[in-house]
Formats: C-alpha cells, sequence, structure tokens
C-alpha cells in the first residue's frame, strides 16, 4: 500500500466515498450516486487544488476521523463541525495542512447533516463505471467505511485555493422544495394536491440517501391501483400507499410503479442534503403543466 493514504480511525454513523456520481447509466438500473451536497463537495475540492470530479468523503452526522500516511492538505465544509488535528482546533471552511501520522478529526455536525472532507489528490478507490461513487442502493463502489480501513490518495493537483472565507447559509428555519407538477398529479384528487402545497409536512428519521421521507398529512389519492414500472429521474416526488410524498435523492431507484406527483429540480436538491430529521418541509409549485394538446374527432 502507497504511503499516499490515510487509514479510518473512527468511521462514524455512516461516512462514503462521493464524487460526482454516474450519471447516464439509468437505462442499466444504476443510480447516479455522487454528492448529496454538490456545492459543498465542489468548494471542498476546490479549497485543495482537486477538479470537481475528485472523490471525497461524505459524513453523516457524527463525522469522522482519519489518520494520514503522508502530509497532506485537507478542507471541510458542508454541515458546520469542530475540526482537530492531533485534538487542536483546526479551520472549517478552509485548507489546512495535516501532517504524516496526525489524526483529523472532524466532529458532529452542529447543524446541518452532511459533512465533506477533500484531500489533495483525491481519494484514488477502483472507478466503476466511471465513478468512485459509494451507492448504497445498487452496492457499487467502495464499502462505507469502518474503523480500520485504509484508503489510497491520490497526487496532487496543484496549489490549494485562497479563500478569505466560505460562504454558509447557517440553520435553516424549514426545507424550501419548489418542484415542477407531474407527470402523475392527475392520480392525485384537487383537495391532494392543496395538501401538498400547504401541508405542514417533516424530515422523517426513516430518511437516507435514497430518499428524503416525509411526515405529515397524506395526499389524497383520485384513482385505485398502480402504475406499470416507469422511469425516475431525481427529485422525483413519488408517492407510495401511504400518502406521504418521498423525495429521491442521489442513490434512488430507477424504476418505480408509484405515482410521482411532481419533481424537484436538481439545484434544489443541496438544501434536502442537509436536512435534519423533524425540519418542516414546504412544497412550492413552480407552475402548471400545459393542458393536453386537442384532437379533432
Amino acid at each position: 500500500m502507497t504511503d499516499r493514504a490515510f487509514s479510518v480511525v473512527r468511521a462514524g454513523a455512516l461516512t462514503t466515498v462521493q464524487d460526482l456520481g454516474r450519471p447516464g447509466h439509468a437505462h442499466l438500473g444504476v443510480p447516479r450516486a455522487g454528492a448529496l451536497d454538490e456545492p459543498a463537495h465542489r468548494l471542498a475540492n476546490r479549497l485543495v487544488g482537486n477538479p470537481a470530479s475528485a472523490a471525497a468523503l461524505e459524513t453523516t452526522l457524527t463525522g469522522c476521523a482519519v489518520r494520514v500516511r503522508t502530509a497532506t492538505t485537507v478542507a471541510v465544509t458542508g454541515a458546520p463541525c469542530p475540526v482537530t488535528v492531533d485534538g487542536r482546533p483546526a479551520p472549517w471552511g478552509a485548507p489546512f495542512r495535516v501532517p504524516a501520522g496526525a489524526v483529523l478529526d472532524a466532529g458532529a455536525a452542529t447543524h446541518g447533516l452532511r459533512s465533506h472532507l477533500a484531500f489533495a489528490g483525491g481519494i484514488e478507490t477502483e472507478e466503476i463505471l466511471g465513478s468512485r461513487a459509494t451507492d448504497l442502493l445498487s452496492g457499487l463502489g467502495p464499502d462505507p467505511l469502518t474503523d480500520g480501513a485504509v484508503l489510497p490518495l491520490g497526487a496532487p493537483h496543484g496549489p490549494p485555493a485562497a479563500a478569505d472565507a466560505v460562504p454558509h447559509p447557517g440553520p435553516a428555519p424549514e426545507l424550501l422544495l419548489p418542484f415542477l407538477p407531474g407527470p402523475r398529479d392527475a392520480w392525485f384528487t384537487r383537495a391532494g394536491l392543496h395538501t401538498l402545497a400547504t401541508g405542514r409536512f417533516r424530515v422523517s428519521p426513516a430518511s437516507n440517501r435514497i430518499g428524503l421521507r416525509t411526515e405529515g398529512p397524506p395526499l389524497e389519492r383520485a384513482r385505485p391501483g398502480e402504475l406499470p414500472s416507469e422511469g425516475m429521474p431525481l427529485g422525483a416526488l413519488q408517492v407510495p400507499p401511504n400518502g406521504l410524498p418521498v423525495l429521491f435523492l442521489h442513490d434512488h431507484p430507477t424504476t418505480g410503479g408509484y405515482p410521482v406527483v411532481g419533481v424537484v429540480p436538481a439545484r434544489f436538491l443541496s438544501a434536502a442534503a442537509q436536512a435534519v430529521p423533524g425540519t418542516p418541509v414546504r412544497f412550492l409549485p413552480l407552475g402548471r403543466r400545459p393542458a393536453p394538446a386537442s384532437h379533432p374527432g
């Protein structure tokens, strides 16, 4: 094993290797995967001189700790958390050096849910379908981190980027999810659609990288039964039989038979990545789909 590596001292609740994912393989039944908070992932890589596509660590709630085998530059972004190197404070949201043999500890998130740790040179686990991302649904990519695991690092790409300050919105009082109605909104009554747009929902503790589940008032269906399986895009708001919308995130299944009442555009999904259980959720319709063209009888 090369000295350009790190060993896992504390794996945390769920820490995975993520990059920008493997889009374009849904026809093979392969989800996109990749960093849930993509802006935070891109920023962490830029701060250590990596391309945006480099693989980094994504932690969940409790952070993680690793021992580097060679001196390297690291940046921690996403959910703010206490960062230390051999017990001494290190910055969050800025690049810093970690000496060979030192333990880097990214602690529990002070708010938000997922932190991103980028290392100069990126994490060089095996590429599968052009990505190193861990996919919890299909099992592709490296396993989630476990104590004692060793992961290789690549050669640095360039000097770290200078940053006087890293903007962060802070804890949001609620998660706002704009959505485009359809394609199966006709499967719900007018009252059900009104519930979606005005109801009081919150993030369920059952949420994960596959989907953000909600608690709240169920959406009333206009018709019984289910659909034949059809393609499911990133950001789909699928409604299972309990009537509670599920927002499909990066490890979502590529097909499904429950109706999709709307789709949240990808640019709004990073906020969902940081929404802790219990966070209020509000769905905001972006507009109505045009009525189907009429045809002469």
